[in-house]
């Protein structure tokens, strides 16, 4: 029943509360990833908290990945050792469950197939390069290179990933692993080695290459569909990757193409500051839900080409984003299992991540809102 009644807010508008302090929504969301590891029988964040079954699903290495910087930013941050330490149990947890030819398994740890894939393996680059960076353990160094030497290895010669694709999506060539890119950059900041930085640019000329006009990027969902949409969650991957291997390659075009992207989802953001989740080869919108990830991800990347471009009309739509979020959020409830989680969508009936709290969606609203805080600083957060 709990669903129902969250539903029946969202509905009503009665789910959305008027946004506190972004410190105090960033300790909600920050001490929520660490309920969400604890609620695993090893050291990775759970995928995501079930509202319908009350259950939480198992550890996702993917994503758990990326949660590791995350953390290790807001501790420096905020000056709280504790999230700086989970982020070291999550990377040692991630070293532990690294499969023999360096690749990272797809899906959550209890799903039946076990195999290597590129998306995930690239997301886990952001964990591994920030924790060697951290901390210098040599078995952090050990397994990002074993893993970024796998995706230069995976990677065809025209720079597409082909192989590989996850076996639960019914998309396998991806525009949006300009975001593996973006970690390949990572492993190419911590380690110096060139291929990792060639990888990444080789990737992101030749989803550039295959683009419209207008900077639409062809297969950016993550599922074929026949109105050939795709979700802000996955557009926004996609102008990140090719944002930030511009910037490590020293490449203005990129950039361009990247603020190019940004603006034209800007164009339909809703006066709440929420965006529509999904979007047309002519950016239009077709539903009304939001989907709360891409919410955060638009923001981060509009906060990040205000930085670069001197754009700064887009602040105000990072801030309106971040802002609709922070109101999504719940910070009152006594269900420990919810209390500052962010929703898969919004309403919680959406179509992405239906009536469930994603991990991910948490991670990138805690980096939404760390970079508008921090917003004439470096950004480091994966």
């Amino acid at each position: 029943m709990l669903h129902i009644k969250q539903l029946i807010k969202d509905t009503l508008g009665a789910g959305g509360r008027p946004p506190q302090s972004i410190e105090t929504h960033l300790k909600g969301a920050a001490d929520w990833l660490l309920t969400a590891q604890r609620s695993t029988p090893d050291e990775g964040v759970a995928h995501s908290f079930d509202l319908r079954t009350g259950k939480w699903l198992a550890s996702y290495p993917e994503t758990t990945g990326y949660i590791i910087p995350t953390l290790y930013e807001y501790a420096k941050y905020y000056n709280a050792p504790e999230y700086a330490d989970a982020a070291r149990r999550m990377t040692q947890w991630e070293c532990a469950i690294q499969l023999p030819d360096g690749g990272v398994r797809a899906g959550t740890m209890d799903a039946e197939i076990v195999a290597p894939t590129i998306f995930n393996t690239g997301q886990a680059l952001f964990g591994w390069a920030k924790a060697f960076m951290e901390t210098g353990d040599e078995q952090f160094r050990e397994a990002l290179v074993r893993a970024a030497d796998w995706l230069v290895a995976a990677q065809d010669q025209d720079g597409a990933w082909r192989r590989f694709p996850s076996p639960f999506t019914s998309s396998k060539l991806n525009s949006y692993n300009t975001r593996s890119a973006f970690g390949l950059v990572r492993a190419f900041q911590a380690l110096g080695d060139e291929r990792y930085l060639q990888a990444a640019m080789a990737n992101v000329k030749w989803t550039l290459a295959r683009a419209q006009a207008n900077g639409w990027l062809p297969d950016n969902c993550l599922s074929q569909n026949t109105d050939f949409t795709a979700l802000t969650h996955t557009i926004a991957y996609s102008i990140r990757g090719i944002l930030e291997v511009g910037v490590a390659a020293n490449l203005p075009g990129h950039i361009d193409r990247a603020l190019q992207m940004a603006k034209m989802v800007a164009t339909q953001q809703r006066p709440d500051g929420a965006l529509p989740a999904y979007y047309t080869p002519q950016w239009e919108t077709r539903v009304k839900w939001s989907c709360v990830t891409g919410n955060s991800q638009m923001a981060i990347n509009w906060l990040r080409l205000a930085q670069l471009t001197g754009e700064h009309t887009l602040i105000e739509h990072a801030k309106r984003a971040n802002r609709f979020n922070m109101s999504v959020q719940d910070l009152s409830t006594q269900n420990a299992n919810v209390r500052g989680a962010m929703k898969g969508s919004h309403p919680i009936n959406g179509g992405y991540m239906t009536y469930r709290y994603p991990n991910w969606a948490a991670k990138f609203f805690m980096d939404g809102l760390m970079l508008e805080q921090l917003y004439d600083k470096v950004d480091n957060i994966g």
